[in-house]
């Protein structure tokens, strides 16, 4: 129990004794869980859960939270199941624990597929009870403390993925202390040279600015004084990853980064951050388009803070943020700030109500993408929101990541004005749908009863909600424009048959047949052109159309139910009558009748949509090309009696080739016209007769 020890005094200060007895009883089963295994530094392995559990007893996080964290590897390594941790420390506890170890199961890899499902499946816990995603962070921030004992391309891969995935996630929750902290290890662990070098860098400059950094603090604290402030009066550090991420994206030099002198002013209510603000405006002159008031207008994770920059002593860039305690508490903790004050869904901090809010947007987002990868593409681009706030016509705030367009804002307002938006005015003037918006511009939108969204809106539409909205309004009506396209080629087909006529069993009919669910999808089918609507209509129509085909023609075409459609014969197959046949039903080229033995109609049984039964004419008057192969010996005049034998039969020769197989021995692939089966048989055996033929067989391709 001795691990125990410091975390039972964390737990004492903020926890009643009662829930401290329950943690305790957690760390119990813990270490008899995990007592024969060790972690990678040879320390025994109940040290990670604790020092996780820690963690989150530094953010003041409920006793079910810590349980879980002193619990959350024990389903996974151990022989414990949910059931048991359930029946000891309550369900909830138990679906905590097995949330964690599901994000444990998923591993990163470079396959994208992989990754992105695993990620959605992570996102998605973190929907069903946002603790599970501060408990898999607090045990993220221990395992960077702790990656030197790793191999070095394994350290690489975890901090790639921290970097990736979870610091985004605790900037996006507002937990700023872990988002800098897993930062900080990610950096040194992927760039360690450059970690170093930036390091002795910031020492080296922080040395060179103590004089003028202790002038300016002095300063701003004696100004404050003057006015009658109470305040704290802090230099705020630069972040090693955020100096490297300003010095790569923005392409400066360290010197540019490291000129700025940031301060951070911390008072007792908001009416004051406004004086304070006023007092060092007197003091310094304010850059005036540097100027953000987070307070009124929170950030999406709930941040508030008042920023400005000032030309100091010797004209250097003061950058300033002025906030209360609250907001200060807010900033470094997010989400977690006060959870243990939170008392229902409706209430809570500022960070809390905006997450569940993102929550909310992330399951809709869920319902209505398509697949993991446009999930996920949206989701990323909402963990970066550098957000622009605009106003609708009755003053009410809309946020947007930057870059949105009034698209974008259309279906922030609402789906259905999205999706039948046609114009937007903006500040009273009319603005391209196209144009990004700025903040504080108020934005109309007009729309339109039978407008519908354009596909090109996807090309600069930014929100996650705007572009998985469109793409689904468009499936929808690709779908719905197909049916009723299906529907009137039907029509067309049917011919003289009424199509209300036929019945929904006869519709059911030709849908087992063809292996489609429903008659929708066989109207959508057929619109979409993938089914041949008088295929279909002769399929319905069944034993009437067999009635018609029996009346006598005028012209007795080759193919009996084919009339009113376009037929050919396949190349590759060469069917003639007398040949078992069926007809593959081509969007395009109508029927092309094949031999049943062709290769290329091998499997026609499992797609019965795309073929059609078929049947010779009895007294067929067309001629028909067929092939024959003729291996002669090579005499001279050989050729010469073939062809004459063939004329003799009262056949036609269409073509002909030859190919040399052994020195005198040749192949001559003949194309005949035959009326039928019977005269070819006839050609063949007058060809057999011949002295100097060894075989003959008709072609197969």
């Amino acid at each position: 129990m001795y691990l125990f020890e410091g975390l039972r005094q964390q737990l004492a200060e903020y926890l009643p004794a009662e829930q401290v007895q329950r943690a305790a009883a957690a760390f119990k089963l813990a270490a008899e869980a995990h007592k024969t295994q060790k972690r990678q530094s040879g320390e025994p392995y109940i040290t990670h859960p604790v020092a996780v559990a820690s963690i989150l007893a530094d953010m003041r996080l409920d006793h079910e939270t810590i349980m879980s964290a002193l619990l959350h590897d024990v389903i996974e390594d151990t022989v414990f199941t949910q059931e048991d941790l359930a029946e000891q420390f309550g369900s909830t506890v138990a679906e905590l624990v097995e949330g964690v170890s599901k994000l444990d199961k998923l591993k990163f890899d470079s396959k994208e597929e992989l990754q992105t499902e695993n990620y959605r499946k992570m996102i998605m816990a973190m929907v069903h009870d946002i603790r599970v995603i501060l408990i898999k962070l607090a045990d993220r921030t221990h395992n960077m403390r702790t990656l030197g004992s790793l191999r070095p391309d394994k350290r690489r891969r975890i901090a790639r993925e921290t970097l990736e995935i979870y610091a985004p996630l605790a900037h996006r929750l507002g937990i700023h202390d872990i988002k800098n902290e897993l930062e900080l290890h990610g950096f040194k662990a992927l760039y360690p040279w450059r970690a170093k070098l930036l390091e002795s860098q910031v020492r080296q400059a922080r040395g060179n600015r103590r004089e003028l950094v202790e002038r300016v603090q002095t300063e701003i604290e004696s100004r404050l004084q003057e006015h009658g402030i109470e305040a704290r009066v802090m230099g705020r550090e630069k972040h090693l990853y955020s100096i490297y991420q300003k010095m790569l994206h923005k392409e400066l030099r360290f010197e540019q980064v490291m000129d700025i002198y940031a301060f951070r002013v911390i008072v007792d209510e908001v009416d004051t951050c406004y004086r304070v603000l006023g007092a060092l405006h007197n003091l310094y002159k304010p850059i005036e388009t540097r100027f953000k008031d987070y307070i009124a207008i929170p950030k999406s994770n709930g941040y508030q803070s008042l920023h400005t920059s000032l030309k100091g002593p010797h004209g250097i860039p003061v950058e300033i943020q002025i906030r209360t305690e609250e907001m200060n508490l807010m900033a470094d903790r997010g989400v977690a700030a006060h959870w243990l004050y939170k008392t229902d869904e409706a209430t809570g901090t500022t960070a809390q109500v905006r997450a569940r809010r993102w929550m909310q947007s992330l399951l809709e987002l869920q319902q209505s993408t398509g697949n993991a990868f446009e999930f996920i593409e949206n989701v990323k681009s909402e963990l970066f929101p550098e957000e622009i706030y605009v106003f609708t016509p009755d003053g009410r705030i809309i946020e947007l990541p930057q870059g949105a367009t009034p698209v974008d804002f259309a279906y922030a307002v609402h789906t259905d004005i999205g999706n039948t938006c046609i114009g937007a005015r903006v500040n009273h003037k009319v603005y391209s749908l196209s144009k990004p918006l700025e903040t504080g511009q108020t934005v109309e939108i007009k729309t339109a009863p039978g407008s519908r969204p354009n596909i090109a809106w996807l090309n600069f539409a930014v929100t996650g909600k705007a572009r998985a909205k469109i793409r689904q309004y468009l499936k929808g009506q690709e779908t719905r424009e197909a049916e009723q396209l299906g529907e009137r080629l039907l029509r067309a087909a049917l011919g003289p048959v009424n199509y209300n006529d036929i019945t929904e069993e006869e519709f059911a009919r030709v849908c087992e047949e063809v292996k489609l669910a429903s008659k929708t999808d066989l109207l959508r089918e057929i619109g979409l052109g993938n089914m041949m609507s008088v295929a279909i209509a002769k399929r319905l129509l069944g034993e009437m159309q067999q009635i018609k085909d029996d009346q006598p023609s005028y012209r007795s075409l080759a193919i009996k139910g084919a009339e009113g459609l376009l037929v050919s014969f396949a190349k590759c197959c060469r069917p003639i009558p007398g040949d078992d046949i069926i007809a593959h039903v081509s969007p395009g080229k109508g029927l092309v009748i094949h031999r049943r033995e062709c290769k290329n109609v091998r499997g026609h049984e499992d797609e019965p949509g795309r073929y059609f039964p078929v049947q010779w004419d009895n007294k067929p008057e067309a001629e028909f090309i067929t092939e024959v192969r003729v291996e002669v010996v090579n005499h001279q005049g050989a050729l010469a009696k073939l062809t004459s034998t063939i004329s003799a039969t009262g056949c036609n020769i269409h073509g002909l080739k030859t190919e040399e197989v052994d020195a005198n021995i040749y192949y001559i692939d003949v194309a005949l016209t035959v009326h039928d089966r019977k005269q070819l048989a006839d050609v063949i055996r007058h060809i057999r007769k011949m002295p100097d033929v060894q075989r003959v067989a008709r072609l197969r391709k």
